[in-house]
């Protein structure tokens, strides 16, 4: 029996995420069309085990999975013939074998997320598959603001302000669509705002990331930055009291790495 481990780039438009139940679109997920290629040249069905479900829309440049098989081609032909035959938009960086305790969703130390927003008052169209929008956060808004405040956005001191109180372990379930009652402590251990060529980038790293957690999170960072909603807002929801905001363009946001 192999271990094979793949690390894996995809660009995440036309997917339902990572991996949705078969009754729902399942045919549209990345990790159906890797198994799907999987079982036609090992002739068995494949389970995939991912660092990371990355939710609809959501990109990856740099995602562990692993799978166990009783094929004998070897990890470099793996390679060969996944990206031979998978859509354009996935490729698999390398292909290892690895010990077979080894499982991709269960010996991840750090997951980190990065997430890109243009805050050009013209968009660029070469980055629209890749970039949020600050003018789409700012039409979207419940108020009309002057030209000389509309240039100060985002306010990268309130979100870093904002930031610091999702530092370090907390029960992150309301920042979730997930609703269970265990494992929903996480530690964020960094959160980082740089802004280069009019491209604000936010990179966030924890050791784990429940459902929907990062693109909430960001949505609502996002709307203290714009002024939509108070500093303070963080904690509140962190204990059940205010609902988060609307999840980030998830266009923007790209699974950025795993460390083990």
């Amino acid at each position: 029996m192999q271990n094979i481990k793949l690390t894996l780039q995809y660009d995440g438009t036309r997917y339902f995420g990572w991996k949705r139940p078969e009754k729902d679109h399942n045919d549209r997920t990345v990790s159906y069309k890797i198994e799907n290629v999987l079982e036609k040249v090992t002739g068995t069905p494949v389970t995939l085990f991912s660092g990371v479900r990355t939710e609809p829309g959501v990109h990856a440049r740099n995602l562990t999975v692993n799978f166990l098989t009783e094929s004998q081609l070897t990890p470099a032909e793996f390679k060969t013939v996944l990206n031979q035959y998978l859509p354009q938009d996935i490729a698999v960086l390398d292909a290892v074998s690895t010990p077979e305790r080894f499982r991709a969703d269960l010996n991840a130390r750090e997951i980190t997320y990065e997430y890109a927003m243009d805050l050009s008052p013209i968009y660029d169209l070469f980055h629209k598959n890749y970039r949020g929008r600050l003018t789409d956060l700012l039409s979207d808004s419940l108020f009309d603001l002057p030209p000389e405040q509309t240039a100060e956005l985002p306010n990268i001191l309130l979100m870093e302000t904002a930031a610091h109180s999702l530092l370090g372990t907390h029960d992150f379930k309301h920042f979730s669509s997930i609703r269970k009652k265990k494992g929903t402590e996480k530690e964020i251990k960094t959160i980082t705002f740089v802004t280069e060529e009019s491209t604000l980038y936010i990179r966030m790293t924890a050791n784990d990331f429940l459902y929907q957690m990062a693109p909430f999170i960001l949505g609502t960072l996002l709307d203290i930055g714009i002024g939509k909603r108070p500093v303070e807002c963080i904690n509140a929801i962190l204990e059940g009291k205010e609902k988060p905001s609307a999840s980030c363009d998830t266009k923007g946001l790209i699974l950025y790495d795993i460390v083990y």
